[in-house]
């Protein structure tokens, strides 16, 4: 089983203070965005890469809990395993970046890395390198999760679906695969968690669809086409698909540019993944195009 993992899902500084925040902040109601997630297709659904980072450290419970605050619908998160076998959110394989300390993950036990501040521009805060269960106790309710699992081998994956069990998030995940063919070991573990496969060509979205139904699928822009996409909508799947980048800094540097671009390339997309979901959402509301 590859280890690219990733499932859609939403969280949200130290534990106690986003509680705070997110007891105060929030009208989010997991069971409204997941009526919009399969009964409007029409309504276009906002994806926080890494969660809501502009001013909390990425893959924190504080970015989580931001995009909980903001409505936005999906939170995405990186799961990596420690030394002592604790699923942990991290982007990179190493902890360099994120906290300035030198060595991969999984050389370190969580109580060691409870030590380590996370980094936000370069700075250090009060936000720890959170578990995916405080992260999914965070959202339970709240908003949907797009987990990326970067963590190693089928055990890692049973771990994972074994705390999204307990913790009674299962209809609130997205778990996204790079290997569309991974769905059948995963659906060996549990059936109740939704699957996003990730297409990589037409091909791969053909073979996708004919091996049953996917709340989403992930697309890539190089394949897009009218009726590819439609075929996805007739489905009864999402199609997700990335601002990253590209047309993320255009919208950085001419307000309404890349997001008008996007949607005049991309139309059917309907899942949107971004590094700016507050103002996406903002555009979207301003056009009807989310509640």
């Amino acid at each position: 089983m590859k280890r690219y993992f990733f499932i859609a899902l939403i969280l949200g500084g130290t534990w106690a203070s986003v509680q705070a925040q997110t007891t105060k902040s929030s009208k989010a109601n997991v069971d409204l965005i997941l009526k919009d997630f399969h009964q409007r297709p029409d309504r276009i659904l906002v994806a926080a890469h890494r969660s809501a980072h502009t001013n909390y450290p990425e893959n924190s419970l504080a970015a989580i809990s931001e995009a909980i605050k903001q409505g936005i619908d999906i939170a995405e998160i990186d799961l990596r395993l420690t030394k002592d076998s604790i699923l942990v959110l991290m982007h990179d394989k190493t902890i360099t970046r994120t906290t300035g300390q030198k060595g991969e993950v999984s050389s370190f036990t969580y109580e060691e890395l409870k030590q380590f501040p996370l980094l936000h521009n370069g700075k250090p805060t009060a936000e720890r390198i959170p578990t995916f269960k405080e992260a999914l106790l965070l959202a339970k309710g709240k908003i949907i999760i797009d987990v990326d699992f970067k963590a190693d081998g089928q055990e890692a994956a049973r771990k994972a679906y074994a705390l999204i069990n307990s913790t009674g998030t299962t209809k609130q995940i997205l778990f996204f695969i790079y290997d569309y063919q991974d769905a059948t070991f995963l659906q060996s573990i549990s059936k109740q968690v939704p699957i996003m496969p990730r297409a990589h060509d037409a091909a791969e979205t053909a073979a996708i669809l004919g091996i049953g139904k996917f709340p989403a699928i992930h697309v890539d822009p190089s394949f897009y086409t009218e009726k590819l996409m439609t075929d996805i909508l007739k489905a009864g799947s999402r199609v997700w698909i990335n601002a990253l980048d590209e047309i993320d800094n255009m919208e950085k540097a001419n307000e309404n540019t890349g997001f008008d671009l996007l949607f005049s390339k991309y139309p059917q997309a309907n899942i949107i993944q971004t590094d700016l979901p507050e103002k996406l959402l903002r555009y979207l509301r301003k056009k009807g195009r989310h509640q």
